[in-house]
């Protein structure tokens, strides 16, 4: 075999060796967090390879914190990791807060990031408060007018009850509730215009803050606005209503007027049915009774006679009649 080849073939096989020896080893690694200060063993890094933790997630805060003073080991760190946390951002948030004074232990720190909560971003809350702008809450004074209330509550992280404790959701729910409370306990909406720290105190005296991972320092009145009169707008929308009830009571009682007016004409009718049905009994009883014998052919001529004047009275009066109406519409017309 020549001679190149083989050492071409040696060079690739201790590249190939070293590359998964220090991939396995980290021995870079192992170097810095010595010159760093930080004892930590080749054996416990490969042991870390063989638990599928990554060492340099664990190293390099280890450095940090041993750096900033802090009192953790290699273990704590490793159990948090494993644990589903990031411990980056603990050692950061835990160096943020001995800066700060701020007294953060490390496993108050780790139940915090695994509780889903940015222990870092609490911490800097803590020095720095934030301010939350509420949406504009509309409330009712007393008098009917609508009132709208925008505030800016300034929080602070309250480390000891960020596990646990409500978000800020929870701040600016209770906040709207204490304006509408506030709003709604006003005699008049000028009060409220006149004096809108009153709304200030009155919802920083509940302690509203109860039960949350905040602290409320302050809250602020942004901006108030005068809205509708709703009181005048419920009283014309009542009496819309109550038209509507009268007008469907007034549609009710005519449809029972109309109901009983068409019952009484079907009456007339039925007895008008009975009239020519009665009628028509006459004549039969009239020619029983000259069959009979009770009644006799110049009784019955009589009658006839009767009945033809009775009808030329009835038609000779008829044309009087017509004409005297016809004379009074001409006298009205004259007039």
């Amino acid at each position: 075999m020549d001679p190149m080849i083989t050492i071409l073939l040696i060079a690739v096989l201790a590249i190939i060796v070293l590359s998964v020896f220090f991939s396995f080893f980290p021995v870079m690694l192992w170097i810095s967090a010595i010159a760093s200060g930080v004892r930590v063993g080749i054996i416990t890094l490969v042991a870390m390879r063989l638990r599928r933790v990554t060492p340099s997630r664990i190293v390099n805060p280890l450095i940090k914190a041993t750096k900033a003073g802090l009192g953790l080991n290699i273990n704590q760190l490793e159990s948090h990791f494993l644990a589903g946390g990031n411990v980056d951002r603990v050692v950061n948030a835990l160096i943020a807060a001995q800066r700060a004074n701020i007294p953060l232990e490390f496993e108050r720190a780790a139940a915090i990031d695994l509780a889903g909560r940015d222990v870092l971003q609490a911490v800097q809350m803590s020095v720095n408060p934030r301010v939350i702008e509420t949406p504009i809450v509309s409330a009712v004074a007393k008098d009917g007018i609508e009132v709208k209330v925008r505030a800016r509550v300034t929080v602070r992280a309250n480390i000891d009850r960020l596990v646990g404790g409500a978000g800020e959701e929870t701040i600016i729910a209770r906040v709207g509730e204490g304006i509408v409370s506030t709003n709604g306990s006003s005699n008049s909406h000028k009060d409220v215009l006149e004096n809108p720290d009153l709304i200030s105190r009155t919802v920083l005296s509940k302690g509203l803050d109860a039960g949350t991972a905040f602290e409320i320092l302050s809250i602020d009145i942004a901006d108030v606005d005068v809205g509708k009169n709703i009181g005048a707008f419920l009283q014309t929308e009542q009496a819309e209503a109550d038209k509507r009830i009268a007008q469907a009571k007034a549609e009710e009682r005519r449809a029972m007027a109309v109901a009983q007016e068409q019952e009484m004409k079907a009456r007339v009718v039925e007895m008008r049915a009975r009239v020519v049905e009665s009628e028509s009994q006459v004549p039969l009883a009239m020619s029983e009774a000259l069959r009979s014998g009770k009644i006799g052919v110049m009784d019955y001529m009589n009658l006839k006679n009767i009945e033809a004047d009775t009808q030329m009275r009835n038609t000779l009066g008829k044309p009087a009649e017509s004409s005297n109406s016809n004379d009074q519409g001409d006298s009205k017309n004259g007039r």
